[in-house]
């Protein structure tokens, strides 16, 4: 239990995502975080490097909408200033935690509150001594180096372990996660590290989880993208909606552009995009740009628009609702996703 979210076991993959705001920033830390939360978000991770993170977090946990994770580095002090902060959830590298004795408190601690801890081994921190054993970063460096952490846990008797693995690269997460998951029975946190921005990261996400999942392999993710966070969970229900794993939000489907297009099919795509950006209703959306595959489409859509030679044609639940001029059709899309939205 991640606060009051269940993870692995059977239940939902649960959906991550990362602050970026300076955590002492407590207010603007909130506002992102329910921003994020608002966008699917089900668990936010935010970094404590120092004391005035620290400092900020009773302020964070106790109005967050969502559970909290904090991310420890090095500083063993600041995983005990968390806990005793109510966080939901550790992040932690045991192996850069220097003294033993600290990884036995910190144990101790989260133990006592129930409070999981999650292992992320990154395939730019694979120790030297194993990319040597190993003859580089893969698959078998990367798990023994989760080994190791993992042993550094289970000696304190701390068990309550989530365990994420790793790499830029999008086939190496993949193997080195089917590996953790015939080797350890610990819920798996599946992530591209360093994926890139928007439009590459996605990608590259997609194609490692899509692989995992698919596998039933995994089970919580985060979409790792540079720049703001908000993409972040949008990104991850559309891989679990794709994936027919999860439902929870909008999916629009919208035609590629050709000479028989009657109406601007991605202006209308991303102002309905926008429009249902949050919106907590699992439906399909399509919007078309012409006759030919228009009907066909819009059978299968909850609602659909299409353009044809008189005009903008509205459908719902496979009917036709009728043509509806172009300065009415916003405020009519939105009366109709009411209409779906009641039904629920």
């Amino acid at each position: 239990m991640v606060g009051n979210v269940k993870m692995g076991a059977g239940a939902p993959v649960v959906v991550q995502s990362m602050t970026n705001t300076a955590t002492s920033d407590h207010r603007a830390t909130l506002e992102q975080i329910n921003k994020l939360a608002s966008l699917g978000a089900e668990i936010v991770r935010v970094s404590v490097p120092d004391d005035p993170a620290a400092d900020a977090l009773h302020f964070i946990v106790e109005n967050s909408p969502v559970p909290i994770v904090a991310d420890i580095h090095f500083r063993a002090d600041l995983a005990i200033r968390s806990i005793q902060a109510g966080v939901h959830k550790l992040r932690l590298n045991p192996g850069n935690i220097r003294k033993k004795e600290d990884v036995q408190r910190i144990a101790e601690l989260a133990g006592k509150r129930e409070i999981p801890i999650r292992i992320g081994v990154n395939s730019g921190s694979v120790p030297g001594d194993l990319r040597d054993k190993y003859q580089g970063v893969n698959e078998d460096s990367m798990w023994e180096a989760a080994e190791r952490h993992i042993k550094l846990l289970r000696e304190t008797g701390f068990s309550d372990i989530v365990l994420s693995l790793k790499a830029s690269d999008p086939m190496l997460t993949v193997r080195v996660n089917r590996k953790a998951a015939s080797e350890c029975p610990y819920p798996l946190h599946l992530g591209v590290t360093e994926a890139g921005p928007r439009g590459t990261a996605g990608i590259r996400s997609a194609v490692a989880m899509g692989i995992l999942l698919n596998e039933n392999t995994g089970d919580t993710i985060r979409v790792s993208i540079s720049g703001s966070p908000e993409p972040e969970p949008v990104a991850a229900w559309e891989i679990l909606s794709s994936l027919d794993i999860r439902h929870r939000f909008v999916r629009i489907v919208s035609c590629p552009t050709c000479a028989r297009t009657r109406l601007d099919v991605e202006t209308l795509a991303l102002k309905v995009q926008k429009m249902v950006q949050g919106l907590q209703l699992p439906v399909t959306v399509a919007v078309m740009g012409c006759e030919v595959n228009g009907p066909g489409e819009a059978r299968d859509a909850d609602l659909a628009v299409i353009g044809t030679p008189t005009g903008f044609l509205l459908w719902r639940d496979g009917e036709s609702l009728g043509t509806v001029p172009e300065d009415e059709l916003e405020k009519r899309l939105i009366d109709e996703l009411e209409t779906l939205k009641g039904r629920q």
